[in-house]
């Protein structure tokens, strides 16, 4: 993980971490600062929980942006076992925000697909900042038909800004590949979880979004268009985003009120960022649990069962 980054927000959190850090260098040689270290401890975490405990739209926003934010690939990592990773839509060529391949959950196989922003700025270009363009939907299409023809489970992590909005993706059809993939999900003959893990926005996590199960992390977002696309819409100033994210009522506790969410996995005090191998045991578990209760279904139950879910929203 990288270095610990603290948000505007979290500035007096950032004070007390500085002074644990310098305690904790000092009690090298004077272990007697061991009682004043686990007391500031105490108080960091109770300050955490008393910040975390009233966050506002906005700042959940900034926290499920977080630079340090686990990726697609960190959860791939900690929670699947033999990941092999699939390649290219074969019509264009293989998109890298995008990864998609088949591993192990507790060794039942899986098709996993996910957003993947990258992490170093050379990584971040490769990955196009997890904006992806038509042919990574077009891969997703495919793997997620490969899936169904061998009776795969589909799990993916939604991750994004949105669909990458270049010229060259309007080119290659984005919105047809996008309303695809929403006509692939909905009929797919295999049951699909998904997890919306950072950013879910707009088309661009619709669609790997569509799905028997929808999860959340207490901290993530799912929105129609970002809180500066609305602002810059509605009011034509980006600078009303705060204000926007407020009314888009994006937050995992407002979606699950009206039935865009199934359901919301607890993240580490904090914010995921905080401990990866936490928030990946969390996802882990959730998605042993789903999977046992959609595997009861016979397809065509699942099918409608799908059908149902999507109709319940907003009710």
């Amino acid at each position: 993980m990288d270095e610990e980054k603290f948000l505007n927000f979290e500035e007096p959190i950032k004070e007390l971490a500085q002074k644990l850090s310098a305690l904790r260098t000092a009690a090298v040689e004077s272990p007697a600062l061991n009682d004043e270290i686990l007391e500031l401890e105490k108080k960091n975490k109770n300050l955490t929980k008393k910040i975390y405990s009233k966050l506002d739209s906005w700042q959940i926003v900034q926290v499920a942006r977080h630079p340090n934010r686990p990726h697609t690939s960190d959860y791939i990592q900690r929670i699947f076992d033999n990941f092999d990773e699939l390649h290219g839509d074969r019509q264009f060529g293989d998109d890298a925000s995008i990864i998609g391949g088949i591993g192990l959950l507790e060794n039942v196989p899986v098709m996993i697909i996910g957003h993947e922003k990258g992490r170093d700025t050379d990584e971040k270009v490769k990955r196009n900042f997890g904006m992806t363009n038509p042919e990574g939907y077009r891969k997703a299409k495919r793997l997620m038909l490969l899936a169904e023809q061998f009776e795969l489970p589909v799990i993916t992590f939604v991750d994004t800004a949105g669909a990458y909005p270049g010229i060259e993706g309007e080119e290659r059809c984005q919105s047809e590949a996008i309303a695809r993939n929403l006509a692939t999900m909905s009929e797919l003959r295999t049951p699909i979880i998904v997890v919306v893990s950072g950013e879910g926005g707009s088309g661009g996590a619709l669609a790997i979004s569509v799905g028997d199960h929808l999860c959340m992390l207490e901290y993530s977002i799912y929105s129609v268009a970002s809180p500066e696309a609305c602002a810059s819409i509605i009011w034509r100033d980006a600078q009303m985003a705060p204000d926007a994210a407020s009314a888009m009522k994006l937050s995992s506790k407002e979606l699950k009120k009206i039935n865009i969410v199934d359901e919301i996995i607890q993240e580490p005090l904090g914010g995921a960022h905080r401990d990866y191998d936490l928030i990946a045991e969390n996802i882990k578990s959730t998605l042993i649990r789903n999977l046992a209760i959609l595997n009861k279904y016979s397809i065509d139950d699942l099918l409608e069962r799908r059908y149902e879910r999507i109709l319940s929203v907003g009710k």
